[in-house]
């Protein structure tokens, strides 16, 4: 039991943290991306649409790994049965947390389903299907993007990149989508690319066909839902890395031994509470070394949902701080590596994607940190959609990009470099568009914003929680 001076700390803390949120509007993008306290950002609030569509069984529960598509979807459940006989007959592989120490040892090293994770296979061996995006034809260009959001503090992070008109590709996780729509909205009102990166961020070619189609499916309802576009875009989570040794016909398995052992906030039992209070925002997504965990199997199924599978050739390992002794300054000497490569003439002819997230304060730093070194080594840092020429990346035509040309000619580096860019809706950079969405921001004066890890907003409601018991 708590004592009197320690629960009037309680209330006291829980109060001011009630007050600083209700000053605030939490109904609205724009008064969502006018919030410039983390605390706050990460604070749970609801929006009608979604409290709706949840409660009215429209979506899995939040964080569960989908195992079907019901009865009562009978949208989903008919597109699902009319693809499921034409779906690739490969077996799933491991399990859907990632352990495929009883698949990988009798796998045939002819690589028979194109599994990005055991030799990066990027051009599919079953007919009709699209080779995978690992690059963007322009020369001496990044494409640019961010996996894991939307984060709920990346209001800073959104507004450096609007000072600057610097668009990017966000490939969202539906679960994310639900519990920060009003984040999500963000995207599209400041003329980002959306991407699909799943529901529940599990390993893709573990599930079912049903599953699988699921995973995709019900993201793909999350966005249209919450931001009123569908992507045509997708990437699956990032893979445990392991190896095949070249000396024996064996495994080797790179830190696996206690990687589930921790309390996953996404893992299913999880509460929602729970679930985002610790994805607010450390998302233990970054637990796991690269590879895109997808097959043939997994691109026949994102292909029948108008999904282009894209991968990438660079990683920064932004995600793995303090893992396998990864640190800090090898992040920062990644992004060295991908600059020399462009002195180098490596993006002479084809241009680069790196693999980079908005995931934690460090991850949104550290590309803050390394953007006007991108700026000036690349002839030009553009979202994967526009490096592709893509001015339709959604299935609704009312929103459009403008194409290579024309975004390069209207994106100076002067901008770029100094923040002279005021962006007020889509319109004038790389989109337009006529739904609901206009912009936003907060009048982010061009200075790099450092962010902060909103722990003790978190604490602020596990102490008003107390207080209140």
């Amino acid at each position: 039991m708590l004592k009197p001076c320690s629960l009037s700390f309680s209330i006291l803390a829980g109060l001011l943290l009630t007050q600083s949120v209700a000053a605030q509007d939490r109904t609205t993008e724009q008064g969502e991306a006018a919030i410039t306290d983390p605390n706050v950002e990460c604070s749970i609030y609801s929006w009608p649409p979604v409290a709706a569509a949840v409660t009215g069984g429209q979506f899995p529960p939040i964080w569960d790994p989908v195992t079907e598509v019901p009865a009562n979807d009978t949208e989903g459940r008919a597109k699902f049965l009319a693809i499921n006989g034409s779906i690739p007959n490969i077996a799933p592989k491991g399990t859907i947390a990632g352990d495929f120490s009883n698949f990988t040892p009798t796998y045939p090293a002819t690589d028979p389903d194109c599994w990005w994770t055991f030799h990066q296979c990027v051009t599919p061996k079953v007919a009709g299907l699209n080779p995978d995006v690992a690059s963007v034809p322009e020369p001496r260009t990044l494409g640019y993007g961010f996996d894991d959001g939307p984060n709920c503090s990346h209001n800073a992070f959104y507004d450096y990149l609007s000072a600057r008109g610097q668009q990017a590709t966000m490939f969202y996780i539906g679960s994310n989508v639900l519990d920060w729509p009003l984040e999500a909205q963000r995207a599209v009102a400041d003329g980002h690319q959306i991407c699909v990166h799943t529901w529940s961020h599990r390993y893709m070619t573990a599930f079912s066909n049903e599953a699988a189609f699921g995973e995709l499916w019900y993201t793909l309802k999350a966005i249209k839902l919450v931001t009123g576009v569908t992507p045509t875009c997708w990437r699956s989570r990032i893979e445990r890395k392991w190896r095949r040794s070249e000396d024996a016909n064996v495994d080797d398995v790179e830190g696996q031994e206690g990687r589930d052992t921790d309390v996953d906030p996404a893992e299913p039992g999880a509460t929602r509470e729970v679930a985002i209070a610790a994805l607010c925002r450390w998302m233990r997504a970054a637990m796991w070394p690269p590879y895109g965990d997808v097959d043939d199997r997994i691109r026949y199924i994102a292909a029948q949902l108008g999904l282009e599978t894209i991968i990438w050739k660079y990683d920064s390992f932004d995600w793995m701080v303090g893992l396998n002794g990864i640190t800090e300054q090898d992040v920062q000497a990644n992004y060295q590596a991908l600059i020399a490569n462009v002195s180098a003439g490596t993006f002479d002819t084809v241009g680069a994607i790196m693999l980079t997230h908005e995931l934690n304060n460090f991850t949104m730093q550290t590309a803050m940190d390394n953007y006007p070194a991108l700026v000036q080594a690349f002839d030009h840092v553009v979202p994967i959609a526009v490096a592709l020429n893509q001015t339709t990346p959604y299935v609704e035509t009312n929103y459009t990009f403008l194409n290579f040309d024309q975004y390069t000619s209207n994106h100076s580096a002067a901008t770029a470099l100094n923040g002279t860019n005021n962006l007020t809706d889509s319109s004038g950079s790389s989109g337009s568009s006529s739904g609901t969405s206009s912009g936003s921001g907060s009048g982010s004066s061009g200075a790099a914003v450092g962010l902060r890890v909103p722990t003790l907003g978190v604490f602020g409601m596990m102490v008003l929680g107390l207080a209140m018991m």
